[in-house]
């Protein structure tokens, strides 16, 4: 008995982090109704003329989302007008990342003025639904006759360290290819950043 008690001492004490899988391109990809910084609540449906949206599980803290900041609200001022706006979503749980907290997603919106919702996904009910596993995380949805589909997933660029001269914009290329009715070239990536904070599971 004694050699399990370590083992049983790891199931009561650390309970495991929940297993979620990352949706793929060509699947749905589920609407949602969550409380944006401005204290409003936010879907799909908010936007009424996009033509699709970019999805960004960011955070506060991660130090590479910290480097994607600019990089994000320049995606957003290139592709909104376009009919693709981007949605953050913090999707931490502020528990363990106390950067993460409500008040705080609040303080950074205002001082980075950001032009895009920035919602808090409190429960992680829409991040575990995406599966989005690091921070950030992009998802380019697509307006179909089919629904809202999923396009790409992955990184905004293969740039995290902001260390090459030029990069590959995959979350603009793909945009631009779905707004000619073209197949993207890329349709995932390698989402580099830290890990979402997620709840334990009992």
């Amino acid at each position: 008995m004694k050699k399990y008690l370590p083992l049983l001492f790891s199931i009561i004490f650390f309970p495991a982090k929940a297993q979620v899988t990352t949706l793929a391109a060509g699947q749905p990809a589920p609407d949602f109704l969550l409380k944006n910084v401005d204290n409003k609540q936010v879907s799909f449906a908010n936007f009424p003329n996009a033509k699709g949206y970019i999805i960004v599980f960011t955070c506060n803290t991660c130090p590479v989302a910290k480097k994607y900041e600019k990089r994000i609200i320049a995606l957003n001022k290139n592709t909104a007008p376009i009919g693709y706006p981007v949605i953050a979503i913090n999707p931490n749980d502020p528990q363990i990342s106390n950067g993460d907290s409500f008040e705080r997603m609040q303080a950074l919106a205002g001082a980075k003025k950001y032009a895009f919702p920035y919602l808090y996904d409190s429960a992680q009910v829409v991040t575990n639904l995406y599966g989005a596993q690091n921070t950030p995380h992009v998802f380019i949805v697509s307006k179909t006759p089919q629904g809202n589909v999923i396009a790409y997933t992955g990184a905004i660029d293969n740039d995290p360290e902001e260390e090459l001269g030029v990069r590959t914009n995959f979350a603009e290329q793909v945009v631009v290819s779905l707004m000619k009715n073209e197949k993207p070239k890329y349709t995932v990536s390698k989402a580099i950043g830290c890990a979402v904070k997620r709840k334990a599971t009992k």
